[in-house]
């Protein structure tokens, strides 16, 4: 009888040996910020590698970065990687599980010690003083369930995730909520999020968030004056809107930082709860490379490949259906 060796896994990814600028284009992340976050994954990513054909956490967690960033098939990043498809799809759930047991370390709100300087920074924006975050929501697509189609249909017809977010000054993330289909109105997440009782607290007094006209008008929410009459009224709207566009590029720079976020990249094809995962990984990353002040730099070139792609299986899943309505073969 033969005996067969188990399969090893060799990694195709060598860290080392990458470019500074290369690592960021296809990471988002530096190489130092790359190491302290598999040093804080590792405990959790460890166990993939007791197996002989087992992963290091350090290809575990590049793999899924490229594929968060790049928005590309996991086909595509499995090639990169040298994994099986498979092998690659547990390796992104098990990633996302590990990085969200830190979720309340990279997404925190403003302390009653940092509201000075959080005030400050918005005031340089517009000049409106005392607010201390920006509130909007922006749509992530996705395959929706079958039982529950309609629910995800937002208001531009496609299906979606209505994620809600409060960023800082300088784009940082300090509170969001991930777990609404798109169809829910924004004026409904928030009344359902924490945001409430957070605003309502009696060191924050005094204190606001500024939304945009979707939102009611709260002691703790300030919106855009509808039907302006004086000049007082329109000076404040100019001046909110200076403000208030920091969580539109916010959300610019989040999906240009993270394609698998982006409507060019296609819709997500993973559960719900999965997408909603993904989600908050990104913003978690996004947060940690402003901490670490990692610059976005970005190559047009794997967009257009990717959009592309997207294009080419869209229209051969068509053809593929319709071959089959007339002829009832695949």
């Amino acid at each position: 009888m033969r005996w067969r060796h188990p399969p090893v896994y060799r990694a195709l990814v060598d860290l080392l040996t990458m470019e500074e600028r290369h690592i960021k284009v296809t990471y988002r992340l530096d190489r130092a910020t790359i190491h302290e976050l598999c040093a804080q994954l590792e405990p959790d990513l460890m166990s993939a590698i007791c197996h002989p054909t087992g992963i290091p956490p350090l290809v575990q967690v590049l793999s899924v970065l490229q594929f968060l960033a790049s928005g590309s098939f996991q086909t595509t990043v499995t090639i990169a990687s040298g994994m099986s498809q498979p092998m690659f799809s547990n390796v992104l759930s098990r990633v996302l599980s590990a990085l969200l047991k830190h979720m309340r370390s990279y997404i925190v709100f403003p302390q009653v010690e940092d509201l000075p300087t959080v005030k400050g920074d918005f005031y340089a924006l517009g000049h409106i003083p005392n607010i201390i975050g920006a509130i909007d929501e922006t749509h992530v697509a996705l395959v929706p369930p079958r039982r529950s189609e309609q629910v995800y249909r937002n208001r531009k017809s496609y299906h979606s995730i209505n994620v809600k977010m409060v960023c800082l000054a300088d784009q940082y993330i300090s509170h969001m909520n991930a777990k609404f289909p798109g169809s829910v109105r924004d004026a409904y997440i928030l009344r359902n999020s924490s945001i409430p009782y957070v605003m309502g607290q009696p060191q924050r007094h005094r204190v606001w968030l500024i939304g945009d006209s979707g939102y009611p008008n709260l002691s703790w929410l300030l919106t855009p004056v509808r039907n302006p009459r004086t000049r007082a009224e329109e000076h404040y709207n100019e001046a909110h809107g200076r403000t208030r566009r920091v969580i539109e590029r916010t959300f610019s720079l989040l999906k240009a930082r993270f394609r698998s976020l982006h409507m060019t990249a296609g819709c997500l094809y993973y559960s719900a709860k999965k997408v909603c995962q993904i989600i908050v990984a990104c913003c978690m990353l996004h947060n940690l490379a402003l901490r670490c002040q990692v610059p976005f730099l970005q190559e047009d070139g794997p967009v257009v490949v990717v959009w592309q792609l997207w294009s080419l299986w869209t229209v051969k899943k068509r053809r593929q259906k319709k071959r089959i309505s007339t002829t009832g073969t695949t």
